[in-house]
């Protein structure tokens, strides 16, 4: 059994999905693992990790179109405003998505359907540097 660990920067530059899946297939292709798991976990509370279509990008607003609706800016329901009006919104929307994801490790390859991306949801208007750890274990 082998372990491999890596930390993937990646500058936000505000509210949006960010398609990270190049970056982790890049580091996860070059392990030395046929057969394991990859969990990524991003360090962050007003960020998330999905995994969603990559292919028509409509998607991706579409997401953001309807987390604008479900968790507006600004709302008067939260009182938690000390970095502004997304700072609840955003710490919301990351406790409705995910903050780790395990992506199995097959013959070599991550397992991803042919459809499937990798994901960071940054849910700050602001710029923002976000760390994901990236773990790989198999043999």
């Amino acid at each position: 059994m082998q372990q491999f660990t890596q930390t993937l920067q990646v500058k936000a530059q505000g509210r949006r999905l960010y398609d990270i899946t190049p970056q982790v297939l890049q580091w996860a292709n070059t392990q030395d693992i046929t057969t394991g798991l990859l969990t990524l976990y991003i360090q962050h509370t007003s960020a998330s990790l999905l995994i969603n279509e990559n292919y028509d990008r409509d998607v991706l607003v579409d997401m953001e179109a309807f987390f604008n609706r479900l968790v507006p800016d600004g709302d008067s329901l939260f009182i938690h405003t000390v970095e502004g009006p997304d700072d609840m919104p955003a710490h919301v929307r990351t406790a409705l998505t995910q903050t780790s994801l395990s992506i199995p490790v097959m013959e070599g390859k991550l397992a991803l359907g042919q459809w499937q991306g990798v994901f960071l949801f940054e849910h700050r208007h602001l710029p923002a540097n976000r760390r994901i750890l990236m773990h790989l274990i198999g043999e």
